[in-house]
């Protein structure tokens, strides 16, 4: 109830800070869904992997991939598809599908940032605005009423203030946490296809000397 009226106190600045806060929320459980489907134990699947391609059974490592269909899997899946091509055309195979893959992970993620300083831009402009009107709204009007229309007048901006602060840090704060992800999902990504490429490079190297 107090949102409620503090909303409609706010006046019309209210409006645009309100649109970007729901904007910051709808991106805000987007991107941690996605992330949280993207997130694997990195030294489990690479032990897993690391024990099939040393044993010669790429099919099995490819088939251990497709079974946790992430970014890396994928990744490393088509690497492993190339496991009898050059070193060359493994890496060229991985780089093409980190492109279509990496995108994803970082998508929409810096939009946060962007929102929680629209927001705050928001707030302060509907500040401005507010004491403008309050100040130009005792002009010429009859001393008892100057007080009310006055209270008014900073009534509406520090209610901008508060939403489009509140909805800043709100902003803010989820690309903080969110960019911490991604960046830990990037990491495993290069840590993981980085073994994986020497993995396939130097089980082909073991083969080819044996024969």
């Amino acid at each position: 109830m107090f949102l409620f009226e503090a909303f409609q106190l706010g006046g019309w600045g209210m409006y645009p800070i309100l649109l970007l806060c729901i904007i910051t929320v709808y991106l805000t459980i987007e991107r941690s869904t996605f992330l949280a489907k993207c997130k694997i134990d990195t030294d489990r699947l690479m032990s897993l992997i690391k024990s099939q391609i040393v044993s010669g059974n790429i099919r099995g490592a490819i088939t251990t991939c497709q079974a946790t269909p992430v970014p890396l899997t994928k990744i490393i899946a088509a690497g492993l598809n190339k496991a009898g091509s050059s070193e060359h055309d493994i890496q060229q195979a991985m780089d093409e599908e980190a492109l279509r893959e990496l995108p994803k992970v970082e998508k929409r993620t810096g939009y946060l940032a962007m929102l929680g300083n629209l927001a705050t831009l928001a707030g302060l402009l509907g500040t401005i605005t507010g004491l403008i009107k309050s100040f130009a709204s005792v002009a010429g009007v009859d001393p008892s009423m100057k007080a009310t229309m006055l209270s008014k007048g900073i009534s509406e901006a520090m209610n901008c203030t508060a939403f489009g602060l509140g909805t800043g840090i709100l902003g803010l704060a989820a690309f903080a946490v969110l960019n911490g992800k991604t960046q830990h999902i990037l990491d495993g990504v290069n840590q993981g296809t980085v073994e994986a490429l020497n993995l396939v490079v130097a089980g082909r190297s073991n083969t080819g000397a044996q024969q």
